[in-house]
Parts: structure tokens; C-alpha cells; sequence
């Protein structure tokens, strides 16, 4: 994602889905890119040799801190409830909404 000069890039939280069914989180400024490098094998050592990866819920929240802060709640979710973020827009965004305000899931 190119952004203004002078100006801070938007970070996304994402959740990637393995082909054995779990859910990884992670953040970064272009979520589609980061996709490609979890395909081939650049990415997180997580998801080496777990394909086919689909990317399946993403979500701009602002600075790297602040993506930071929401991917480790993220993370200690249990599973289905990361299924519920996939599924629901009102669930996704009474998740991020004490910590990021208002926010449309992509």
C-alpha cells in the first residue's frame, strides 16, 4: 500500500487460514502482499509448508503500535472466536472498537 510522503503508512490486522484449518494472526501495511510473501515461504516461519494460506479477514487500525496492541489480543482469543471475527462484521467490530474506535472489516 503506497502512502503519502511525509506521511505514516495504515496498519492492518490480519488472520490467515492454514489448509489444516487454523487461524494466523498477524499485522502489516499491505495485507495482500504480505500474503504472497507467507506464500512463498518468506513470511512467518508459522506458516512454512501449510498451504494453501487464504487470507480471510483484514482490517485497518491506524499506526504500528496500535496494530501491535490489537494483534496480541488477537492472538489470545480462542479459536472461535477469530471464527466469529471471519464471520461477523458486528462481533469484528465490537472487538476493535474500544481499542481502535471506528473501523470497516475488509
Amino acid at each position: 500500500m503506497a502512502h503519502a510522503p511525509g506521511t505514516s503508512p495504515c496498519w492492518s490486522v490480519y488472520l490467515v487460514r492454514r489448509s489444516d484449518g487454523a487461524l494466523y494472526a498477524g499485522i502489516a501495511t499491505d495485507p495482500e502482499r504480505r500474503l504472497v510473501a507467507h506464500r512463498a515461504g518468506t513470511g512467518a516461519k508459522a506458516l512454512r509448508g501449510r498451504g494453501p494460506l487464504t487470507l480471510v479477514w483484514s482490517v485497518g487500525v491506524g499506526d504500528r503500535g496500535l496494530a501491535q496492541r490489537v494483534e496480541a489480543q488477537l492472538k489470545r482469543l480462542p479459536k472461535d472466536q477469530k471464527e466469529q471475527l471471519v464471520a461477523s462484521a458486528r462481533f469484528a467490530r465490537s472487538f476493535l472498537g474500544a481499542a481502535t474506535g471506528p473501523v470497516q472489516p475488509r
